[in-house]
């Protein structure tokens, strides 16, 4: 990825990442996705803020000698993950003289993951600021967003705040501003919220709010799009941090010979004739990602599976860990299952969502094929959700 201007003495020096197909092991990337670097030249110092994974290295230090940095004075870790600070150990070997600007819990990370010896620490607390002549950079901290050490910086005289992960997307485009169709910016932006950030919300609300105190115009994150509008995305944050919820029942499912699909699809149907939104997604086929970003808003979720080997299938089951983890602000939760000759595969689900703060519904269990009674109890399964929106005002 080329160099790219952002603002006077303000430059992009990442890589795009066109081709990724997944990141960490975990998160699909439809779209690719960037490692955002940026360059500000003060009038006395130089400082590079982060760097890239370790595969784009060559690209970092190329962009670098495109711009004819022959002796950089700061590199600024904001966060100790490799794909922001796995090439610091490169960068310092080709500027010597450089010091590694970190807070103390991040400089004991990055000490953990790669060489990078103690004397070439500076270590900052919050509200610190790094002179760079005719531009000051003032550090602050947004611990758990997404770990314990993360920080932000603001480039004061610029009025530009760069937030390494915090309102990051998975995106590779060459437009450093994003791809003209601002959805995208949006779908990809909820992608990463939803798999990433969505179990700190609580901690992301105060940092809104220390941010919002700030007078900026441009927030440049390590991932994705730079955004000229910040209000486009802190509004969006606002909404997916935020307890409302949408009038929407996701239903994942796994039907190993139709009989719970049966299921899935008359639940559906009930529940649209009541006035509330559905997402029926088959988890084989449908990716982790797109089931993340519907636990953003969702007020209800039920969980659908056959009994495989008395518990639920692997796969309902791995979703409903992530769920867990992912520590969705759904209010309602229900199962709905079939089997052959028995098991505990309601207790398999219930006993992975430890962290949800739901109300359980009664689970319907279907032996075989769903009859005449199993229907009427899937419609009176979606009175009880029903009923359960207009308790918290979402439904009329």
């Amino acid at each position: 990825m080329a160099v790219q201007k952002l603002k006077d003495d303000v430059y992009f020096v990442g890589a795009i990442h066109w081709d990724r197909p997944i990141f960490d092991e975990l998160v699909e990337l439809p779209k690719g996705t960037s490692y955002n670097a940026y360059l500000i030249k003060g009038s006395t110092k130089t400082a590079l803020l982060d760097t890239v994974d370790p595969d784009k290295t060559y690209e970092l230090i190329r962009n670098l000698e495109t711009l004819g940095v022959d002796k950089l004075d700061y590199v600024v870790a904001h966060h100790a993950e490799q794909d922001h600070s796995g090439s610091i150990p490169a960068i310092l070997e080709k500027y010597p003289e450089a010091k590694v600007v970190t807070n103390e819990k991040c400089k004991g990370f990055l000490m953990d993951l790669m060489p990078i010896a103690e004397d070439k620490f500076i270590t900052v607390k919050d509200g610190d600021i790094l002179d760079l002549g005719d531009k000051h950079l003032r550090f602050i901290f947004t611990p758990w967003v997404h770990w314990p050490e993360t920080m932000i910086s603001y480039l004061e005289e610029k009025k530009m705040l760069f937030t390494c992960d915090f309102f990051g997307s998975h995106i590779a485009t060459s437009r450093i501003f994003g791809p003209k169709d601002e959805m995208l910016i949006y779908e990809g932006a909820k992608h990463y919220y939803a798999e990433i950030m969505m179990p700190f919300r609580t901690h992301i609300k105060k940092h809104i709010a220390k941010i919002e105190e700030l007078d900026f115009d441009m927030i440049c994150p390590s991932h994705g799009s730079v955004y000229k509008n910040p209000k486009f995305i802190i509004d969006a944050y606002k909404d997916w941090v935020s307890d409302r919820l949408d009038n929407e029942v996701l239903i994942p499912y796994v039907s190993m010979h139709g009989s719970t699909k049966k299921m899935v699809e008359h639940l559906g149907d009930a529940l649209v004739e009541k006035g509330i939104d559905v997402k029926l997604f088959n988890i084989i086929e449908v990716p982790l990602g797109e089931v993340a970003m519907a636990l953003v808003n969702d007020a209800t979720v039920v969980f659908a599976t056959p009994f495989v080997l008395a518990g639920a299938h692997p796969s309902i089951a791995s979703l409903a860990y992530l769920a867990n983890a992912l520590r969705p602000k759904a209010k309602f939760a229900s199962i709905i299952a079939s089997y052959g000759w028995g098991g505990k595969a309601v207790d398999h689900i219930l006993g992975l969502l430890t962290n949800l703060k739901v109300d359980v519904i009664d689970p319907v269990l279907v032996k075989g094929e769903p009859k005449e009674n199993d229907y009427k109890a899937l419609d009176e399964l979606a009175q009880k959700i029903y009923e359960k929106h207009k308790s918290i005002g979402i439904v009329d």
